[in-house]
């Protein structure tokens, strides 16, 4: 309940338990058993600092704070109202914006791949120090090449053509592995079967949304729709850790303030740091420590204080402290623990009382003007003004309806990035191999015509010599024989001349007269017959 400038958490039998707007930078605790009472106490801060003006941001896990848009009934609070004397306290609903990773009941909330970074992303796929590694090294590839990494589609690509050309970019980026990058992928793929991948995209969340005030002056209390997101504990704490990490460093440095720009409430916040790796909560415990300088406040939310390191309890000013039980020796180590991080009060003894605090009772110290922790107080917890419960569908979706952000992140948009770009790539390099393929085969082909011309050719010239050697054989032949038929005639012509040479000489030497010419006659007729 805000009153007179304070934020009025509870009171005790003399004493009522404010947080000092100044201080409510500091950060907050608030611890219990589940029953205690603790969403109660998250719900009553949540209204008071939208009451303040100051908007909140907060995680509804079990679905019963959506009530925080409906006005609440006095009837079943008038008693404790009543009881702690609540002098202007009033039922009423508080502005509402509700927001869901998966877009069903409240705007949705997404963010590129890039924006999320190698580190948190990493959480979600819960890799090993190598395999981020790997992933690092793939988003300085991606940076590097101007390949935009928007949503998972982008990441896988990326992943496969890193994979593919892991020889080109060792020597600049470090080793990389196919190992490492299978089991990269393969986390993807389990980390879509929780619909993470309605979350990675654009458009992208303005974190400036959620430092809105309504028109009477009050700040909007952001309510994330948590119940089936908190099914996948690794995916809620990185997203809610995404989500500092982007408060951070989107908000500049504004020093004190006289109330936080904006209150911030961490949830089961055990999930946050469970196994989680040194070198990582350095990170966080960095971002808790500076963070209140640019005006927000943090306040987390879980059953034992012993579930949020040392080095972050010690950044946590306002602390409310609800019942624990104490039936273990562990348990009763953690009893004396919470204890001992309170001022004492001589009145009661803190140990005792934390393990007999009721329902809606809790043990409270608030920093003082000075800054200092407050000496513990054991109070009772203010009721709520707004409905405690979940509410209908037809509620929420007149809120999500009327809201200023209707429409503006409805929509999905797939603009041209990593994927088609690689995509893009792949099909060129397909169709350049494809070319080659052809321009080889090609070239291929006319070789083997080329030599088959040349085999062709050769038979051809083959046959030409052949057929010239058969008619240079028959010329031969043909000259022999006219050469022997010449040969022939000669000696014919020879014998010829020795018969009329023989017939001469017997005519010259035996013939003469009319007797001889008549012989002579008659020889020279049987020598030409």
């Amino acid at each position: 309940m805000y009153t007179n400038d304070k934020i009025l958490v509870g009171k005790s039998e003399d004493k009522e338990l404010n947080i000092l707007l100044n201080m409510a930078n500091r950060h907050g605790l608030i611890t219990g058993a589940s029953g205690s009472g603790k969403t109660i106490t998250l719900k009553v801060m949540a209204e008071s600092f939208s009451d303040a003006g100051v908007p909140v941001f907060l995680a509804d896990v079990k679905g019963d704070l959506a009530g925080t848009a409906v006005e609440g009934d006095i009837n079943t609070i008038q008693k404790r109202v009543d009881k702690l004397g609540l002098e202007g306290f009033e039922c009423k609903k508080f502005p509402v914006r509700f927001w869901d990773l998966y877009g069903e009941n409240g705007h949705p909330i997404r963010a590129t791949v890039a924006n999320v970074g190698s580190d948190i992303l990493s959480m979600m796929l819960g890799l090993s120090e190598a395999q981020e590694g790997n992933l690092a090294i793939v988003f300085e590839v991606a940076k590097d090449e101007g390949l935009e990494l928007i949503n998972l589609a982008d990441l896988r690509s990326t992943l496969q053509y890193v994979a593919e050309n892991k020889d080109k970019y060792i020597t600049k980026y470090g080793n990389i592995t196919t190992q490492s990058i299978g089991v990269i992928q393969r986390s993807l793929l389990a980390l879509e079967k929780q619909g993470a991948d309605k979350f990675f995209g654009e458009p992208a969340l303005d974190v400036k949304d959620f430092f809105s005030i309504d028109s009477e002056g009050r700040g909007i209390i952001n309510i994330l729709h948590a119940v089936e997101l908190f099914q996948s504990p690794d995916l809620y704490a990185s997203f809610l850790l995404w989500l500092l990490n982007t408060l951070f460093a989107t908000s500049p440095e504004v020093g004190d303030l006289d109330k936080p720009k904006m209150v911030f409430f961490f949830d089961e916040a055990h999930l946050l740091f469970d196994s989680m790796p040194s070198y990582r909560l350095k990170r966080i415990v960095q971002v808790v420590k500076l963070i209140r300088s640019r005006g927000i406040g943090l306040y987390f939310v879980s059953q034992n204080p012993t579930d949020v390191p040392d080095e972050i309890l010690a950044q946590l000013g306002n602390r409310v402290q609800h019942a624990l039980r104490a039936y273990t020796p562990s348990e009763q180590k953690v009893v004396k623990a919470a204890a001992g991080a309170f001022r004492t009060n001589k009145a009661f003894d803190t140990e005792t009382a934390i393990s007999e605090l009721g329902t809606g009772e809790a043990l409270i110290s608030f920093q003082d003007e000075k800054g200092a922790p407050s000496v513990v107080e054991r109070a009772t917890i203010l009721p709520p003004q707004s409905f405690m419960g979940a509410i209908n569908d037809m509620v929420r979706m007149k809120v999500i309806n009327n809201s200023d952000l209707c429409g503006k992140y409805d929509e999905a948009i797939d603009n041209e990035s990593a994927h088609e770009k690689i995509t893009k790539h792949n099909e060129e390099k397909a169709a350049q191999a494809e070319e080659e393929k052809r321009k080889a085969a090609e070239e291929k082909a006319a070789a083997a015509k080329a030599k088959e011309d040349a085999r062709i050719e050769k038979e051809h010239q083959k046959q030409l010599a052949a057929e010239e050697k058969q008619k240079l054989a028959i010329q031969r032949e043909q000259e022999r024989l006219a050469a022997k038929k010449a040969a022939e005639e000669e000696k014919k012509k020879q014998k010829l001349e020795k018969k009329v040479d023989k017939y001469a000489d017997r005519f010259i030497g035996n013939i003469a007269g009319k007797a001889g010419s008549k012989l002579a006659d008659k020889m020279f007729k049987n020598l030409f017959k």
